[in-house]
C-alpha cells in the first residue's frame, strides 16, 4: 500500500511539474527584416532565391497570408510598437522630425516589461535618436543598435558600413567585429543565454536586406550569373542569403537550450521590397508596388508564427485580413499580458485563428495612411482602404485583389456601393484618430535630462520643405538643403549651449574644411564655403562668424523650461542652408 501511495505522489508530483511547465509564461521573439518582400523567399515561390532555413521555420509555422503593414520602415515600426496607426502615433516618416515617437509614448516593450518580461532589441530602431524616445526609454532592458533609419547614414556612427562598425550599446558607442546581421544575432544568443531563466521578449529588427546592398562574397557569388541578365542583383540576394543562415543558427541555438517549444518566433518584414518589381528586377509574387507603394506589392509582408507549447505550428495558412496594429493585442492574448486601461489600440486580436481554424475576425477595414513629410497624411489622396477582397486606393481606384493581384483593374464604376462603404469607414476612421491630439504634434527633443545630457540633432531629421539628406556621402560632398529645424523641449531654465557643425563628433574637422578621415571612410571630401553660422531660438536670434580652422560654433543662450524652435543655418553670402550636426546640452556654469 506505502508503495502504491508513493506511486500515486510520484505521478501527481510529475503531473504538476508538467503542468506548472505548460503554463510557464512563453518567451517572444520577434524578427523585423528590413525591404524583404513578400516575393522575397524561397517558400514563397521565388524561382532563383535559396532561403532553405525560412523555408522549413515556413512548414512549420501558422502563416498568416494576408497580413499588412506601412510601405515604409518608420509607419511599421511605429505601428507594431504602439499598436496603433501611424496617423494616430505622429510616426508616419522616415525623416523630417516624423520618424520619432511621441514623449510618453507607451511601446510594446514597456507592456512586457510591465508583466515580468527581460526586455531586449538588437539591430535597427528607427523611431529616435535621442531622449526620450530611445529604445532604453521606451522600455528596452538592453538594446544594441545603430542609429537613424540604417548602418552608414549620416545620423549613424560616421564611417559605418555593414562590417565591423559601431553600434550603440544601451546608448554607449561600442566597436563590434563581423558583418551587422551577424552581430544582431550572436548578441541576441548571447543576452539569452543570460537571461533565460526569466520570460523574455526579444525585438530583432535587422537592417539588411536594406541598401547599400553589402554583404561578404561568399553570400553574392551564387547569384552572380542572374546580374548579366539584370533578373536579380546578386547582393541584395546575398543578404537575404545571410539572414537565412543566421535564422536557422538561431532556430537549432532554441532548440538546444530547450527553448523552441515554450517561446512565440515570428518572422516578419517592414514592407515590400525596394527592387522586386516593374518587370526587370527579381520577384514580387504576382502583386503590384515595391517599397512605398499604396498598391499591395508596398505593404502586404510574410508572417510567420510558430509556438508549439501553445499549438500554433503545422504549416497552415490563416487568410482572414491582419496587420501590424494588431501584434500588442495579439501578443498580448498570447502570453495573457495586462494592458493598462488608458492605452488605445487600433488593432485587434488575432490569436485564435492561430489555433482554430473555424473562427473569423470581424469584416472590419485596415487602412494604409503614411507621408513622406512632417505634415499629417491625407485624408484619402494617397490611402489605401482594405477590407475583404477590396482595395480602395486613393479614395477612386478600387481593386478586387483576389480576381486582380496585380491591380490592373480599376472596378470602382461597378462597385459604387463598395466604394461608399470603403470613404464611409475611413471617414469613421479619421473621426476617432482626431481624439489623438498629443500625438499630432512633432515629437520633442529633450534637452537638460539627465537621462542624456547632450542630445545630437541633423539634417537628417530636420523639418524643412526639401528633400532629404541622409547618407554621409552627401554632407560628406556639401550637399545642401533648406531642411533647418528641430522641436526642442527644454528641461528647467537655464543656460544652454549649442554647437554648429559641419561634421560629427567622432570625424572632428574644420567647418570650412574637411576633416582628416579614417582610411575606412570611402567618401570624397569637399569643402564648403559657408562663411557665419545663424541660429533662432526662443524668439532670440544669434549669428556668429566661422574661423577658418573651427571645428563649432559655439552658441550659449538662456532658455526657459518648455517647448522651443529652434532653426540653425550656415551662411554662404546670399545663400542660407541647414546645418548638418547640432549639439545642445545645459551649461554646467
Amino acid at each position: 500500500m506505502i508503495k502504491n501511495l508513493l506511486i500515486l505522489l510520484t505521478s501527481v508530483l510529475l503531473l504538476s511539474c508538467t503542468e506548472t511547465k505548460i503554463q510557464t509564461p512563453p518567451n517572444v521573439v520577434l524578427i523585423l527584416t528590413d525591404d524583404q518582400g513578400i516575393g522575397d523567399l524561397g517558400c514563397h515561390g521565388n524561382p532563383w532565391l535559396k532561403t532553405p532555413h525560412i523555408d522549413a521555420f515556413y512548414d512549420e509555422a501558422v502563416r498568416m497570408t494576408d497580413f499588412h503593414v506601412s510601405p515604409l520602415c518608420t509607419p511599421t515600426r511605429a505601428a507594431i510598437m504602439t499598436g496603433q496607426y501611424p496617423i494616430n502615433n505622429g510616426a508616419w516618416a522616415t525623416f523630417k522630425g516624423r520618424d520619432a515617437l511621441a514623449e510618453n509614448c507607451l511601446t510594446m516593450a514597456d507592456i512586457f516589461k510591465q508583466n515580468g518580461y527581460k526586455t531586449a532589441l538588437f539591430g535597427k530602431w528607427h523611431l529616435g535618436d535621442n531622449y526620450p524616445t530611445r529604445p532604453t526609454d521606451c522600455g528596452f532592458d538592453t538594446a544594441i543598435h545603430h542609429l537613424a533609419g540604417g548602418v552608414g547614414e549620416l545620423s549613424d556612427y560616421w564611417g559605418n558600413s555593414y562590417f565591423d562598425d559601431v553600434y550603440y550599446v544601451n546608448n554607449e558607442p561600442r566597436q563590434f567585429e563581423g558583418y551587422c546581421t551577424d552581430i544582431w544575432f550572436n548578441e541576441t544568443m548571447k543576452f539569452i543565454d543570460k537571461n533565460q531563466d526569466k520570460p523574455f521578449f526579444i525585438y530583432l529588427p535587422t537592417n539588411a536586406p536594406h541598401d547599400p546592398l553589402i554583404v561578404a562574397e561568399k553570400y553574392a557569388v551564387p547569384y552572380k550569373h542572374l546580374e548579366g541578365d539584370k533578373i536579380i542583383d546578386a547582393n541584395l540576394y546575398g543578404m537575404i542569403a545571410n539572414i537565412d543562415e543566421n535564422f536557422g543558427k538561431f532556430d537549432q541555438f532554441l532548440k538546444k537550450k530547450d527553448l523552441a517549444e515554450n517561446t512565440i518566433l515570428i518572422y516578419m518584414s517592414d514592407n515590400g521590397t525596394r527592387y522586386g518589381y516593374n518587370g526587370k528586377l527579381g520577384y514580387n509574387k504576382g502583386y503590384r508596388g515595391i517599397k512605398g507603394s499604396k498598391h499591395e506589392g508596398g505593404h502586404i509582408v510574410p508572417f510567420f508564427i510558430r509556438w508549439p507549447n501553445g499549438k500554433i505550428q503545422g504549416g497552415k495558412d490563416v487568410g482572414e485580413l491582419a496587420a501590424h496594429v494588431d501584434l500588442i493585442p495579439t501578443l498580448a492574448g498570447l502570453c495573457d499580458l495586462k494592458i493598462p486601461e488608458k492605452v488605445r489600440l487600433d488593432g485587434v486580436d488575432f490569436s485564435p485563428l492561430l489555433t482554430d481554424s473555424n473562427k473569423k475576425l470581424p469584416n472590419r477595414s485596415v487602412f494604409v495612411h503614411h507621408r513622406q513629410d512632417w505634415r499629417q497624411p491625407k485624408d484619402v489622396d494617397e490611402t489605401c482602404v482594405l477590407k475583404g477582397p477590396w482595395r480602395l486606393v486613393n479614395g477612386t481606384k478600387l481593386y478586387d485583389i483576389i480576381k486582380d493581384p496585380k491591380q490592373k483593374n480599376n472596378v470602382a464604376q461597378y462597385y459604387p456601393e463598395v466604394v461608399r462603404q470603403l470613404l464611409k469607414d475611413n471617414a469613421s476612421f479619421l473621426k476617432v484618430s482626431k481624439t489623438y491630439p498629443e500625438y499630432k504634434e512633432l515629437p520633442v527633443q529633450i534637452v537638460g535630462n539627465d537621462a542624456q545630457t547632450e542630445i545630437k540633432l541633423t539634417i537628417q531629421h530636420a523639418i524643412g520643405e526639401d528633400g532629404g539628406i541622409w547618407k554621409c556621402e552627401q554632407v560628406a560632398a556639401g550637399m545642401k538643403n533648406k531642411n533647418n529645424t528641430h522641436v526642442l523641449k527644454i528641461e528647467e531654465d537655464g543656460e544652454y549651449i549649442i554647437s554648429c557643425c559641419r561634421w560629427p563628433k567622432e570625424c572632428p574637422g574644420p567647418v570650412a574644411g574637411i576633416p582628416d578621415v579614417n582610411p575606412k571612410n570611402r567618401f570624397d571630401y569637399e569643402a564648403i564655403h559657408a562663411n557665419k553660422v545663424r541660429i533662432k531660438i526662443a524668439e532670440q536670434v544669434f549669428e556668429k562668424e566661422i574661423g577658418k580652422e573651427d571645428e563649432e560654433v559655439i552658441f550659449k543662450v538662456s532658455l526657459k523650461k518648455g517647448k522651443t524652435m529652434l532653426t540653425n543655418d550656415f551662411v554662404e553670402g546670399e545663400e542660407s542652408y541647414g546645418v548638418y550636426y547640432t549639439y545642445v546640452r545645459k551649461s554646467s556654469n
